[in-house]
């Protein structure tokens, strides 16, 4: 954690990946994030993977150094009180994040009326108000054909466009909040997974090269579009991948491989010249079968060390297993993670943000809140109650504490 966002307070409500991750990303910068669940947890609140005992560590990860509120929000009382606390004042308050439908007690139109600078940032599926999810829209994108082929489209397991939107939350987040901070004016800030993935379909050229040359990306298997990259077999049955995109990098492969007579003569037969990535790419199969007879005469320790040592861009294949077991960079050895206790699963090794800035000393990761575990301070702290008040809710069960849920 960094405290760069110190003293700003947002509120979140949320579920699934895209915005529990956009409030942890500014959370873990130092910002008061208050998330809200309903009492007993919301829908996401036991999504695996689970531990033995039921806890989800996929909610405890999502949720690092946030506060948690817990209330009954299908009550017109806990309505309210939730209500109150987005639209608290106070010039670093204000700020709301959500993918619960923009209706009812969270219409955007009954918040400002509370707060006429309030920002508000609403993610949904698609730009029409309609639900997806990561695996919905990557196959309407088309990225499943790339992966496997027309008869059997393969999705990738990760949810990129979740993530991504979770990185444009905090990011418009902070720009509303600067702008506000200028110009004195609330947002309404609509965001869409979709359209998070289209925009990004789009910057990458995929659309452009489908519109201007006719034609839509093609499978690539494990070679990279437009330039030369593959898997390789060592002896011992490892795999790995080595990347020859820079002319550094490609002269690299040349020198370790000891290829450079083979690819020359290979080069004049195709008419093609390899200091170009697109001519490399052309000549992607053919350079391949030249390059694996080298790895495949020693184990993968001896690749490891003479790519290093060549200066060759590579990594290795391994399993997410071996990553925590054996990697360096996946260990407390790398200041981006230190084990951290989590109550009611235990101690284990917990990212901070991947953003370093070195004029502000890095702190600790701070564990994701028992549900329910700052209710009370928040009720006295934003809201003002007194603990008769703080009481007579919990009496009522609009709001509750950890030991309740």
């Amino acid at each position: 954690m960094q405290h760069l966002l110190d003293g700003l307070r947002i509120v979140e409500g949320s579920a699934f990946i895209a915005a529990p991750s956009g409030g942890m990303t500014l959370a873990q910068l130092g910002a008061d994030v208050i998330r809200f669940d309903q009492i007993g947890g919301g829908i996401d609140y036991r999504r695996w993977p689970v531990t033995s005992q039921g806890k989800s560590l996929y909610w405890h990860s999502l949720n690092k150094g946030k506060r948690s509120i817990a209330v009954d929000f299908r009550k017109p009382e806990g309505q309210e009180l939730l209500a109150q606390l987005i639209t608290a004042p106070g010039e670093n308050a204000g700020l709301f994040v959500t993918n619960f439908p923009a209706r009812g007690w969270l219409a955007e139109e009954k918040l400002r009326a509370r707060r006429e600078d309030l920002i508000y940032l609403n993610l949904t599926g698609d730009r029409h108000g309609g639900s997806a999810l990561d695996y919905t829209v990557n196959s309407k994108v088309g990225l499943p054909f790339l992966i496997g082929t027309a008869d059997a489209p393969v999705n990738n397991p990760f949810p990129a466009w979740d993530v991504i939107a979770g990185q444009h939350i905090a990011l418009g987040l902070l720009a509303a909040e600067r702008h506000r901070r200028i110009s004195g004016e609330g947002q309404f800030i609509k965001l869409s997974l979709a359209d998070v993935a289209l925009a990004t379909m789009g910057h990458l050229g995929y659309l452009a090269e489908a519109e201007v040359n006719g034609q839509g990306r093609q499978p690539m298997g494990n070679h990279i579009f437009g330039t030369f990259g593959h898997d390789f077999l060592c002896k011992d049955g490892e795999r790995v991948m080595i990347v020859g995109v820079s002319p550094n990098q490609w002269r690299a492969i040349l020198k370790l491989t000891g290829a450079e007579q083979q690819v020359s003569q290979l080069q004049q037969s195709l008419n093609l010249d390899f200091t170009r990535e697109g001519d490399r790419f052309e000549a992607r199969e053919q350079l391949r079968q030249l390059f694996a007879p080298w790895f495949l005469q020693f184990d993968s320790s001896t690749v490891y060390k003479a790519l290093d040592e060549a200066g060759v861009c590579w990594g290795p294949y391994q399993t997410i297993q071996q990553l925590l077991e054996n990697d360096i960079d996946c260990s407390e050895d790398n200041p981006l993670f230190s084990k951290v206790h989590q109550p009611g699963i235990g101690s284990y090794l917990m990212p901070a943000s991947p953003l370093d800035f070195t004029g502000v000393e890095r702190e600790a990761v701070r564990p994701a809140p028992l549900l329910g575990q700052h209710t009370d301070e928040i009720l006295a702290d934003s809201l003002g109650l007194s603990s008769a008040e703080i009481a007579q809710l919990h009496d009522q069960g609009v709001v509750a504490g950890p030991a309740d849920n």
